[in-house]
């Protein structure tokens, strides 16, 4: 199965009740609610490194969509899950719209992702996998931040 990426939009209740208990977060992160949803598959890491240009490093705005927010809830197999306020979720969803294909295209380096481990290690079918296997996420990612920008809504993300 491997690590694959979840992103709920929380709804003002289900932010309330998180911050109050925070021992809710996997039931946010595992329970399959029709919508609001992001699904990222195993495109994460390759989108965060074209993004941060960093395996693991968070950076301002767009750079914080997939790593970024803080830890809340108990640790899950990779780690807790993180919260983004609204406030973090409307500077992604800035930075993102600031990202365009022909930006992560020439970032796109097969060569410094293998040698930084960047999950999952498939990087060698070159523009195919840019164009094919990333940008199509790339794109979903964006739209997730900004309807969730545009309604103010808090994000909850985790790598399962």
């Amino acid at each position: 199965m491997g690590m694959t990426f979840i992103g709920r939009r929380l709804s003002d209740d289900q932010l309330r009740a998180l911050r109050d208990n925070p021992g809710l977060a996997p039931d946010l992160v595992y329970t399959r609610p029709v919508e609001p949803e992001l699904d990222l598959d195993k495109s994460w890491h390759g989108i965060h490194f074209l993004l941060t240009g960093s395996a693991w490093e968070t950076t301002p705005g767009a750079g914080e969509s997939i790593l970024g927010g803080r830890p809340i809830g108990p640790e899950g197999d990779y780690g807790p899950a993180r919260l983004l306020d609204a406030d973090t979720v409307r500077a992604v969803a800035a930075g993102l719209d600031a990202v365009d294909a022909d930006t992560l295209r020439a970032r796109f380096d097969p060569d410094a992702m293998t040698e930084n481990t960047i999950y999952p290690m498939v990087w060698d079918g070159g523009d195919e996998e840019f164009n094919d296997y990333l940008l199509p996420y790339v794109d979903e990612l964006r739209r997730f931040y900004r309807a969730a920008a545009t309604t103010g809504q808090a994000v909850l993300v985790a790598v399962t």
